[in-house]
């Protein structure tokens, strides 16, 4: 485990003794590479290992996930417990939460599961502490919550950033707008559909030698950076959306939090208070991004109170149609949809039909 931590010491170093200009870009981009190659090997855990540790297998409930992420102690089990009401034990000093606690509330008709991981230390992605683990749960999640001290907030906000990032998890961006495709023969090809600031055809050759790739198609369709190309390479990256909750806020004057209200993707709150509980529920619904379909039996009124939750990437009558019965869709004649997807209330509609929030279906079967 040294060496290999020994070596991203040692390429991270040659990183930053290395100046940044057009001749030492191809040279930068390889250094990344290696890196991004060292520090998977380091995060995947050899094969017939020891079992994991206890408590991080949490079985998936409800219709989204989220993760609270954050160092020891700055609240994560407190805020839990007054939102989901589970008990998660509280204490004031630090690495109390040991094992993963899930919780789940229920908001605008979508069940929610909450789990509160342990803290996370610094050099949690060279597999210091329970780290790996943590960071392992936290991929999984649909959405996370950083939990930051607000009188300590920017410091620890970008050790965890850094911690996440090591894992592969890129938190509030878009997935690069690049094509990759390898190929048996031909030499690497590259198209630059707008102009590049850093990449040309040199620093991407660096890059793919390194990963011993010789023959590949690839498109960029934006201004791309290395970080962006090996993101692609690599292919085990996850985008999360991500909203940084400040607690605490019981311990800074009006004036500070008016500043604080300013920083993008943040929601200051005090988890013993329960102060405005209320605005961070609302951002998680709008970062979640799900969708409600309410059923209508033929000839009753629609069932409000328990919606069929679709994610925001597949929310068509045939996802819809699975997510109830599985057998539906071989009777399924045509369905009727009351609601913003459709021009015409009611509407008839095949299983193509992408739905939209809070719609209403009634589903025809075949007789």
């Amino acid at each position: 485990m040294s060496t290999l931590v020994e070596k991203i010491k040692a390429i991270e170093d040659e990183m930053a003794k290395t100046q940044k200009n057009k001749a030492t870009s191809a040279h930068l981009g390889m250094l990344k590479a290696k890196l991004a190659k060292f520090k998977r090997e380091l995060i995947t855990p050899k094969s017939g290992g020891a079992a994991t540790g206890e408590g991080f297998d949490v079985a998936k409930t409800g219709d989204a996930r989220i993760g609270f992420v954050g160092f020891p102690s700055v609240g994560k089990s407190t805020l839990l417990s007054n939102l989901a009401g589970v008990y998660s034990e509280v204490a004031a000093y630090e690495f109390t939460t040991l094992t993963t606690v899930p919780g789940v509330i229920r908001y605008k008709g979508a069940k929610i599961q909450l789990l509160d991981l342990p803290g996370i230390i610094e050099g949690a992605k060279d597999g210091k502490g329970r780290g790996r683990q943590v960071i392992a749960v936290a991929r999984t999640c649909k959405l996370i919550f950083i939990v930051l001290d607000v009188l300590k907030p920017l410091g620890d906000k970008a050790i965890i950033e850094k911690e996440l990032e090591g894992f592969g998890i890129r938190l509030n961006k878009q997935p690069p707008n690049i094509t990759f495709r390898k190929k048996e023969k031909g030499g690497i090809n590259l198209t630059q559909v707008v102009a590049q600031s850093e990449l040309d055809l040199d620093s991407v050759k660096q890059i793919l030698s390194e990963y011993r790739i010789s023959n590949a198609d690839i498109i960029l369709k934006e201004d791309c950076t290395c970080d962006d190309l090996i993101d692609v390479i690599e292919g085990n990256r996850v985008y999360i959306p991500c909203i940084y909750v400040l607690n605490k806020i019981d311990q800074i004057s009006i004036e500070e939090l008016d500043i604080i209200y300013k920083i993008p993707h943040c929601v200051p709150l005090s988890a013993h208070h329960k102060w405005n509980f209320d605005d961070l529920l609302e951002k998680m619904w709008d970062y979640l991004n799900l969708t409600r379909i309410y059923t209508k039996p033929k000839g009753q009124l629609p069932d409000f109170n328990a919606p069929v939750v679709l994610k925001e990437d597949n929310r068509t009558l045939e996802t819809f149609c699975n997510n109830l019965h599985k057998a539906i869709l071989k009777d399924l004649k045509y369905a009727l949809v009351w609601g913003s997807s459709v021009k015409y209330q009611p509407q008839r509609v095949g299983k193509e039909h992408v739905l939209c929030d809070e719609d209403i279906v009634q589903i025809i079967k075949k007789h």
